[in-house]
Formats: structure tokens, sequence, C-alpha cells
């Protein structure tokens, strides 16, 4: 039986101990004064890059998240992030509190969502909302997204041509933000359970009449969450 170490198996004598040997020992660098271990650093990159953790994905560094939590809330309440997990749907993210003094922002960049991008957005927690509990993944097809932001368009504001634009640019940035994920069909999308802690509602009973309060906007950003670059791949999460 191999006895090989793999990229979260942390060597046991470096684990909650403090000792300044095991310190020592643990150094990766000059001048390395962490206590961490080397799997437990590498999840918090994971989680600080973005957008979110997905858990059914990578079950072992989930389940590090999960042994580790209280270990990696007090190292991100640091710089005003809270650690959010969904047990059931098996998805961690940080999300940053609102603090009213200066120099509290979160570092992640923030960049609201497009009004149509908010729409969709929307209409998917509530797609897979109704899906909890079913055993199956939502899936929304570019018609399909289509259709949605068509049903918002506000009259005479778009014409085909500029809705196939917004449908294209609104599943991108989606899929960037990896709320939505390709499938093995062209124009097919996987509704991400991440959708649920990116979405600042208590019960899904409140998107109605935000979207309600959405339709009377008048189509500025309305909706931030941290931004992530489209090329970023799950290995690199």
């Amino acid at each position: 039986m191999s006895t090989a170490t793999t990229e979260y198996d942390a060597p046991r004598a470096h684990r909650h101990d403090d000792g300044a040997g095991d310190r020592a020992e643990r150094r990766l660098f000059d001048g390395d004064t962490g206590r961490f271990e080397l799997p437990l650093r590498q999840a918090l990159v994971r989680l600080l890059r973005g957008p979110y953790l997905d858990g059914a994905a990578d079950p072992r560094l989930w389940q590090l998240v999960l042994d580790r939590r209280a270990d990696i809330g007090a190292y991100v309440a640091e710089i005003f992030l809270v650690l959010s997990i969904d047990a059931d749907r098996k998805i961690a993210m940080l999300v940053p509190v609102d603090v009213e003094a200066p120099h509290t922002t979160a570092i992640a960049p923030r960049k609201p969502l497009k009004r149509e991008e908010t729409l969709l957005a929307l209409r998917l927690r509530l797609l897979l909302d109704r899906h909890a509990g079913t055993g199956t993944d939502p899936v929304i097809s570019r018609a399909g997204a289509r259709e949605i932001l068509e049903e918002h368009a506000r009259p005479g504001a778009v014409d085909d041509k500029r809705l196939e634009e917004l449908t294209d640019a609104s599943l991108a940035r989606l899929a960037a933000l990896k709320l939505v994920l390709p499938t093995e069909l062209e124009d097919e999308y996987r509704v991400s359970g991440a959708l649920a802690l990116a979405l600042p509602f208590d019960t899904v009973e409140e998107i109605p009449a935000y979207l309600a309060a959405l339709e009377r906007a008048a189509g500025d950003p309305v909706l931030g969450l941290a931004d992530a670059d489209a090329d970023t791949t799950e290995e690199e999460l």
C-alpha cells in the first residue's frame, strides 16, 4: 500500500502544534513566521482567489475546510471577511462584511453586476431553489437565458441583435464568476449551488419583490459580487 502524501495530507507532526521546533520545520521561505501547515495555507489561497470552493469537485479540500473552519474564520476576519459555508450544497466562499470605518473595504475586487446579469442571476436563483432536494442539477440553455432577458426587457429598449448580445454577455459574466458552469452540451449551463450564497437573500420569497424593484430601476449596476478571471480554471481556484 502506498504511503505517499497528497497535496492535502499534512505531516502529522505539523498539525495543531505551535512548538518552535515544528514551526521551524515547516518554514517555507526565509522570514516565514506562519503557524499554519502547507495544506491549510493552500486552502486559504484557494478561498481568497475565489469566487468559491466546490466541495463536490474537491472533497479532500472540502473536508479540510470543515475541519479547520475556526482557524480559517479567525484568519480571514482580520481582513474583514467571513467564511460562509453551505453544507448541503458543499459550497464555501469568503464574504465581505460592512464596517463603517475607513480602510475596511474587502481586498477582493468587487464589480457590480449589470441589470441584465442581475435579472438572470435572480431567476436562476429561483430555479436553484425549485431543484433543491430533487437530486438533479438545474440547467439553463442559452435560449432559456434569452427568454428570461426578453421577458424583462423594457419595451422598445432593445432589438433582437442587442438581446442576443446581452444574453451572451450575461452568460459570460455569470460563467466567469462560476455561478453557471459549462456542461457537455453546447450552449447549456449547470446552475452552481454557489448562487445560494452569492445572492443577498435570507429566503427566496424576497426575490420577486427585488425583481419588481429592479424593473422600476433606471438600469444602474445594482448587485456586487467578487469578480473572477474568465480564464481561471477549477484547478486555479
